[in-house]
């Protein structure tokens, strides 16, 4: 694709993920379950797990998309695009919970995602090793995050948990798809600023 095509393109899909107007390709794996008997408490924690799992896939598209721009391999450009349009089904379905629990999207979404853009562009700039690693240790993040939610949510709100677990699969999968492309092992003290950084943004998600 012509490097102007590839900057269109992702310059669009970067305004459907803030505008949160992404359709999934994949049917959703909570279509079809029965709505679980929950409290307005309930539902109220439900939403706010699944507005922070929306920011984490808002922050998803970017960062993948920062590091595909910058990847130096073809091959793990693609794998990275392929994750990319893969996380797009988990923005679609987290955005789709949210609304049938009440709740609302994250109103700093277009700030969410600017920063990761830039974290995934300067990964990406360190080279491919490093980019993969850096998505390596986001996703086995993200995956003893969604562990924890799933620790939170009720028995009954079998919907949200259908897609909880879902993207956790997802997310074990991308993570064991970049140590096989050849991920380098980041230092402990990066990988504590990374759960840092994490615990501020849903922290600040679960409630804006």
């Amino acid at each position: 694709m012509p490097e102007l095509d590839s900057l269109i393109v992702h310059f669009d899909r970067a305004l459907r993920t803030v505008a949160g107007v992404q359709r999934a390709q994949r049917a959703s794996p909570a279509a079809g379950l029965a709505e679980g008997a929950l409290d307005a408490a309930a539902r109220a924690d439900a939403a706010a797990l699944m507005r922070v799992n929306h920011v984490g896939e808002v922050c998803a598209q970017a960062l993948y998309q920062g590091q595909a721009i910058t990847a130096r391999n073809p091959h793990n450009r693609q794998a990275l695009e392929k994750a990319a349009l893969e996380e797009q089904d988990h923005l679609a379905w987290s955005a789709e919970r949210i609304h049938e629990l009440g709740g609302r999207a994250s109103l700093l979404n277009p700030l969410w995602y600017a920063g990761a853009f830039a974290l995934g562009a300067a990964a990406g700039a360190l080279g491919d090793r490093w980019s993969l690693a850096f998505v390596a240790e986001t996703e086995r993040q993200v995956e003893a995050h969604l562990s924890g939610h799933l620790e939170r949510l009720p028995p009954g709100d079998r919907k949200t948990r259908a897609l909880v677990e879902a993207m956790r699969d997802d997310e074990i999968r991308h993570r064991e798809s970049a140590i096989a492309l050849g991920a380098a092992e980041l230092p402990e003290a990066l990988k504590l600023g990374m759960r840092a950084m994490a615990m501020v943004m849903t922290t600040v998600a679960h409630r804006v």
